[in-house]
């Protein structure tokens, strides 16, 4: 049962959101992650932990709008995703860009 519940928190987790305003935050020790629609913060947090071996201290989520995109005489919408900032303890750190 135990090694399920790993499976199932490691797929809550999508992929780092990488942009300018969160390049920044990464100075102050916060990540961006998309995440499922339906996680709750507390399985976001033993997520983080999980996966990466860090202690989070914080979690915020926020979903984002939708947006309508104009491509030709075409309308479209982009997709609806779920973002958390997870703020973590000042002596961890996870490391995006591996140095070879």
């Amino acid at each position: 049962m135990q090694k399920n519940n790993q499976h199932h928190l490691l797929d809550l987790l999508y992929q780092p959101i990488l942009t300018d305003k969160t390049t920044r935050l990464l100075e102050e020790n916060q990540y961006s992650f998309t995440v499922k629609q339906g996680a709750s913060k507390t399985d976001i947090k033993n997520a983080i932990e999980q996966a990466f071996n860090v202690k989070v201290i914080q979690v915020n989520t926020l979903k984002q709008t939708v947006k309508k995109r104009t491509v030709g005489k075409f309308t479209g919408r982009k997709t609806l995703y779920k973002k958390a900032i997870v703020k973590l303890d000042p002596k961890d750190k996870i490391i995006l860009f591996p140095e070879s």
